[in-house]
């Protein structure tokens, strides 16, 4: 008899709603994604608790473990940030760019 198992997270939710949909540490509308950039960017655990205080280091822990899990989703999700982030920068630009050409 094969059955189903769907994973569940400590500490992890996604769902419509909150957080725009993507998997975030329950209350505290921080995204599994922000955690993940700053363990790319070399962040320990303990060192990723300096930014986010309010999160307990098994808050941190498990947004990791939700990353290595679900690691495509993640990924695709700090690609659209960042190409939403140099979009913001090039559209900031051009207004700069007419308001003192005028």
């Amino acid at each position: 008899m094969a059955t189903s198992t769907k994973l569940a997270y400590a500490h992890i939710v996604k769902e419509p709603g909150y957080c725009g949909g993507k998997a975030a540490i329950g209350a505290t509308r921080i995204r599994v994604n922000n955690v993940v950039w700053l363990h790319k960017e070399g962040r320990s655990p303990q060192q990723s608790l300096e930014t986010y205080p309010d999160l307990t280091l098994g808050q941190v822990h498990a947004a990791l473990a939700y990353y290595y899990d679900h690691k495509d989703e993640i990924e695709t999700e700090l690609a659209e940030d960042e190409g939403a982030a140099e979009r913001y920068e090039r559209e900031r630009a051009e207004d700069l760019a007419r308001r003192t050409s005028k």
